[in-house]
């Protein structure tokens, strides 16, 4: 929840651009107001405008456009390197914020017109670290799945559909929590999602995941749904209150499941289920890569190709097949 009182009105219009013209999620606009937020305050902080000593309390409301115009390359740069010192962030939050604070300047310079020089107009993305992502093998899948489907209590058939739907289509989990009944095309065995930046798309559905909706459907409750601002009556997945289901009561779905099949819950996570369905696709199903990108939702082809990673196994079999393996 955004308390827009405790910003200054030039980051309070920022947000409404964001939302209004730029169309961005209400996800991510409360990203750009976490991060900005702590910015502003790194700012009062760098800049000796403020004698609290406790980060989190520096309030920013009476920050004035004055000065943000007194701010430089050089102030963004330390603002990046107290990320680092202070919090240990990652590259790929570092990142995140540094996308949010060229966002922000652009606006105050080309859009609002409140200051005529863009400090960040050179700013450089941190390098990001390459890791391959963390997937379940097949065999490991499968024993989730198996787990899943086995349990006896009363929401059986609804954590099996929704494990089954992250590890088949590899949805993001904001995406599967959105989902409405009559997202879903029966017919055309398909469903549409909303995913970041509020972008629709299509998403195909196969026998194993119709099957689990259709067996999830025969039991979802009928009464007692409330009707509420998430338009809970709509949504295919329900919570034990029949609202709709939440981001952390799936998260909880998970690492249960994922506890109860013996698998790591430190390494794997509802997001590594996303993981594992590309990667399952690439690697069994002889995907292309442009079609992952499309089934994905993914902006940029360069973020879909993590998942042409190949398997030690694969690596071995590639020298042992070398013709001088034998000489």
């Amino acid at each position: 929840m955004i308390k827009r009182e405790d910003n200054p009105d030039f980051l309070n219009s920022f947000l409404d651009y964001s939302a209004t013209i730029l169309n961005k999620s209400p996800n991510s606009i409360k990203e750009y107001n976490y991060d900005l937020a702590m910015f502003l305050k790194f700012i009062k902080m760098h800049f000796n405008m403020t004698d609290e000593t406790d980060f989190k309390e520096i309030k920013i409301d009476d920050l004035t456009i004055d000065t943000i115009k007194r701010i430089t390359l050089e102030d963004i740069h330390a603002f990046i390197s107290f990320l680092m010192r202070e919090y240990h962030s990652k590259s790929t939050t570092r990142a995140r914020k540094v996308s949010t604070i060229r966002i922000f300047f652009k606006y105050l310079s080309r859009k609002a017109k409140l200051i005529d020089v863009n400090p960040a107009q050179d700013l450089e993305t941190p390098k990001l670290d390459k890791r391959l992502p963390k997937y379940l093998s097949l065999e490991d899948s499968m024993k989730l799945l198996n787990v899943t489907s086995n349990e006896d209590n009363r929401n059986t058939e609804r954590d099996f559909a929704i494990i089954t739907l992250f590890l088949n289509c590899g949805m993001r989990l904001s995406e599967l929590v959105g989902i409405n009944i009559n997202d879903i095309d029966f017919e055309e065995l398909k469903l549409n999602v909303i995913g970041k930046g509020n972008k629709e798309r299509t998403i195909y559905l196969n026998k194993a995941c119709v099957s689990a909706i259709n067996d999830y459907l025969r039991v979802r409750p009928k009464e007692g749904i409330k009707h509420d601002s998430k338009f809970s009556e709509k949504a295919l997945f329900l919570s034990e209150r029949r609202t709709r289901i939440s981001n952390r009561t799936v998260e909880s779905i998970v690492t249960k499941q994922l506890m109860a099949a013996g698998l790591d819950t430190r390494k794997y996570s509802v997001h590594k289920l996303r993981h594992t369905a590309a990667t399952l696709m690439y690697q069994y199903g002889q995907v292309d890569i442009r079609a992952l990108q499309e089934l994905l939702g993914h902006e940029s082809i360069a973020t879909t190709e993590i998942y042409t990673h190949v398997s030690n196994d694969q690596v071995r079999h590639a020298v042992e097949s070398n013709p001088l393996a034998n000489i």
